[in-house]
């Protein structure tokens, strides 16, 4: 199954996100399967609500469905860093004018950020230099 250029999808809603996820994590799943992630991860979601949204998702082409068994398997038509690199890129362009050291400041500035965070942090500035 070929995965699908990003810019040729919609932008995925953030339930739709919520099964990709579980998709990216688990590799081709049932909707059963991923019903039952996202009830134990996330939320309670019904198993119908989760089979329409697959069902859905299909037909934006952000699933792929194979139907040659009587369980019907799905897996992400679209690659996990080319959706998350195009929603940040958005996120940043939208909330902060396309700064990502505003977003850096931000980031840091809201939330308690561990030694080893920052020191990944500095070991990743230092390459970007080079």
């Amino acid at each position: 199954m070929k995965k699908q250029k990003q810019e040729m999808n919609p932008e995925p809603t953030r339930s739709e996100l919520e099964i990709l996820q579980v998709l990216w994590q688990l590799g081709p799943s049932t909707v059963r399967t991923v019903n039952d992630v996202l009830n134990e991860q996330k939320r309670e979601v019904q198993y119908t609500s989760t089979l329409k949204l697959m069902q859905i998702m299909v037909d934006k082409k952000l699933l792929n469905r194979d139907e040659s068994q009587m369980k019907h398997i799905y897996s992400p038509a679209v690659e996990e860093s080319s959706t998350k690199g195009h929603l940040l890129d958005r996120f940043v362009d939208t909330m902060f004018n396309g700064s990502a050291s505003s977003l850096m400041m931000q980031l840091l500035g809201n939330k308690k950020t561990s030694k080893k965070e920052l020191d990944a942090i500095r070991e990743l500035l230092k390459k970007m230099e080079k």
